[in-house]
């Protein structure tokens, strides 16, 4: 038993109880990021083979693309035709050509897809963002219109200016006419009388 304790404080493992799990007895720490695995499959970038395939995609959908294609397969219909027999490498029913074509459109069809993808992977991403800029919008627009009916609300209960000069039009013509019946009770001439001879 010293034995495997020796080895286990040498190789830094904690003593474990024998009735504990397989998974407690290989404890890994998790403020460490995880040593790559080994693996027999070659390693590569997605990202740089996705951009590689973006760029060929896009070269396949040119016309020059269209003309370099054109030009090579007339320049080998034309050399297997005229040139002389021993130089000719792809007899008239052109199977080697054939053979290229199909070879380049297995490989195009893969890549074209391939940037699609990306390309529908940036479309969601953009079409997300924009959905949750127009729910900022709409969440915005409804504060400001609450906000907007409040302040009528409030303006509603507020005197305004206008409010305020035809309160005291009325109030100084109620004056006037009041002051009018009041002069029309009592002379001008007795208002400034004394008062003496009621006392």
């Amino acid at each position: 038993m010293d034995r495997i304790e020796r080895l286990e404080r040498l190789e830094g493992r904690e003593r474990v109880p024998s009735g504990a799990s397989a998974v407690s007895r290989h404890r890994t720490r998790i403020d460490m990021p995880r040593a790559p695995r080994r693996t027999l499959l070659p390693q590569y970038d997605p990202e740089a083979f996705g951009r590689l395939s973006e760029r060929i995609a896009r070269f396949l959908g040119t016309w020059r693309f269209i003309a370099w294609m054109t030009g090579i397969v007339i320049v080998w219909v034309v050399w297997n035709v005229a040139a002389p027999e021993e130089l000719r490498f792809d007899e008239y029913p052109f199977i080697f050509l054939t053979l290229a074509l199909s070879l380049q459109a297995s490989y195009a069809a893969p890549l074209i897809l391939l940037a699609q993808n990306r390309q529908a992977d940036r479309d969601r991403v953009t079409h997300e963002q924009d959905r949750k800029q127009n729910e900022r919008s709409i969440a915005d627009t409804e504060y400001l219109t609450r906000e907007i009916a409040a302040l009528r609300m409030g303006l509603g209960e507020v005197a305004t200016r206008d409010w305020i000069r035809s309160e005291l039009e009325v109030l100084t013509r109620t004056l006037e006419g009041t002051l009018e019946e009041q002069h029309a009770v009592f002379p001008s001439g007795d208002g400034n009388r004394s008062d003496e001879h009621d006392r």
